[in-house]
């Protein structure tokens, strides 16, 4: 006989997943008790939410599905926002929740929550078990959901007696079936036709990349088109890393945070072919004046995001790494004018802007440029949100490693948990957190993560005293009332670190801070370096 809660540990380890992040309570406890004889990695966290931005970091960085578990009640609850952080960038991810007993279900009992109608806007798909014989099926669909088609969260709730019952054996389905669920990956190729005709037929085309080239995993092939063809390539936030920031026709985010360049070959391309993003109102503010100016290829594995925001003039749903072998195919040998690389070479040059240094404070912008010299080629760097997120996008020089942020949902406090998740699935590689003093405070308690599990996490706090993307909004919207965005009451952020035993220190300059960095990327502990920022520096 087996149990249902050691049948939930072997379904995991059936999906070949080594590390989990959760916090534990009655209803998930006897999850808990199996998982112990368990060689599956559980990783404690601080509070629910941050095992779902920790599980969010690990997908990333891994290529597989993140695995978050919450007993019931607030703890599934405060799961909600870093499944829907997942479900807005598309991170796979099963989120695992205990509830409480079947026959007592409906009657409003002790951390009884209706976790599955909760959280019903933010899933792909969500399970509520009713038999301990249905749970191999129930995960092995789980991950498939979670990891196929556009990617994205998915949601377990199995009640405590489902997982106490037992029953004769543990059979783990060798594949899946579906009714309704069949993704479409392959791309069409008359509309691939149609697209590499319109290429050829342009002038100044132009790529926009977003998170789903990075979610198909077609980065090398995403730029072999990219450099064969010689089409200026901008991009979302989502999809910064998609080519090297340095590539001569990289010209940067595009919207209304982004690179003036990128935003100004937008606005000139005749054509734009839009890769695996859906363009929303901070990527392009008036779809309409962009469809009115060119025509636009829109590729994506999800047909509801396709012609969404922006008018699309040839569709092609498919998965990306389908779709991008079969524009290298048909496309050949074309480039595009000469004229229009240079054109483009020039802007990059003549709109760039060095920011101004301000006396006694930490230049962040110029900070964060050389920081990418600073870091070995395949250096992760997790941005939180708010200006920080902005000075990173713009100005953080990938070569061959990630930048992970949340651009759906732009959740504060999800940096620091999120940089847990990647150091445990690279833990060979740079792991390095820039965030504000207000997304610090919402995300700090998984110092205890990183100081128990000692991850050589690096954590750049650029402390302005300001909800500063915030502050920027009262100050044009608002007549410069800055309501609720002074932060007072601050602690000493060189004092926690020292009462987790972290490594710490401050900066004044960007003297000071580049060379702290040099000694704290050379070490192999967590270090936290707190950066004194002028306390009006605008986020672009």
């Amino acid at each position: 006989m087996i149990s249902g809660a050691e049948i939930m540990v072997k379904c995991l380890e059936a999906e070949g997943i080594k590390v989990i992040f959760g916090y534990p309570g009655a209803t998930i406890c006897p999850f808990y008790d199996k998982l112990y004889d368990s060689d599956i990695k559980h990783v404690l966290v601080r509070q629910e939410q941050n095992a779902a931005h920790a599980a969010s970091g690990y997908a990333r960085c891994s290529g597989k599905p993140g695995v978050c578990v919450a007993t019931s009640g607030p703890g599934a609850t405060n799961l909600i926002t870093g499944i829907a952080t997942a479900y807005t960038d598309s991170i796979p991810l099963v989120a695992i929740t205990g509830q409480v007993r079947s026959d007592l279900l409906g009657r409003d009992v002790f951390q009884e929550a209706d976790i599955t109608g909760a959280c019903e806007p933010f899933v792909k798909h969500s399970y509520i078990v009713n038999k301990t014989e249905d749970l191999p099926r129930v995960f092995k669909e789980a991950f498939h959901i979670a990891s196929t088609g556009r990617k994205g969260p998915v949601l377990i709730d199995i009640p405590m007696d489902i997982q106490q019952n037992e029953i004769e054996e543990f059979v783990y389905p060798d594949k899946v079936s579906i009714p309704g669920y069949k993704p479409n990956t392959k791309g069409h190729a008359i509309q691939v036709k149609r697209a590499v005709d319109a290429i050829k037929n342009s002038k100044r085309p132009l790529i926009v990349s977003g998170g789903g080239v990075l979610l198909s995993g077609v980065k090398p092939k995403f730029r072999k088109f990219a450099d064969s063809t010689r089409i200026p390539v901008i991009s979302t936030m989502m999809g910064i890393g998609v080519m090297p920031s340095e590539h001569e026709m990289y010209l940067g985010m595009l919207g209304t945070h982004g690179k003036r360049v990128a935003n100004r070959a937008l606005f000139e391309a005749d054509l734009v072919i839009v890769c695996g993003a859906r363009l929303g109102d901070r990527a392009v503010a008036a779809p309409h004046q962009m469809s009115e100016n060119n025509t636009v290829i829109h590729i994506d594995i999800d047909p509801a995001e396709i012609g969404k925001n922006v008018k699309t003039e040839i569709p092609i749903v498919g998965d990306m790494k389908n779709v991008m072998n079969m524009l290298i195919e048909e496309i050949g040998d074309y480039q595009v004018p000469r004229q229009w690389q240079e054109t483009v070479k020039t802007w990059k040059k003549e709109l760039f802007r060095e920011p101004p240094v301000f006396d006694g404070f930490v230049e962040p912008r110029t900070l964060v440029s050389k920081l990418s010299a600073m870091l070995r080629s395949k250096a992760i760097l997790v941005a939180d949100v708010g200006q920080n997120q902005i000075w990173c996008a713009n100005n953080f020089r990938i070569r061959e490693g990630r930048f992970l942020t949340t651009g759906g949902m732009g959740t504060m406090g999800y940096s620091i948990p999120a940089s847990v998740g990647a150091k445990l699935a690279r833990p060979t590689r740079d792991v390095v957190v820039v965030c504000g003093d207000g997304s610090f405070q919402m995300g700090m308690n998984e110092l205890a993560t990183i100081a128990g599990h000692k991850l050589a996490i690096k954590i750049i706090i650029m402390r302005n005293h300001r909800l500063g993307m915030v502050r920027e909004l009262q100050d044009f919207n608002y007549n410069k009332r800055h309501s609720a965005t002074i932060l007072e009451g601050d602690p000493d952020f060189l004092k926690i670190a020292e009462a987790y035993g972290i490594d710490h220190a401050e900066a004044n300059s960007n003297e000071e801070a580049e060379e702290i960095i040099k000694g704290m990327v050379k070490s192999d502990k967590p270090f936290i370096l707190v950066c004194n920022v002028y306390p009006d520096t605008p986020s672009i």
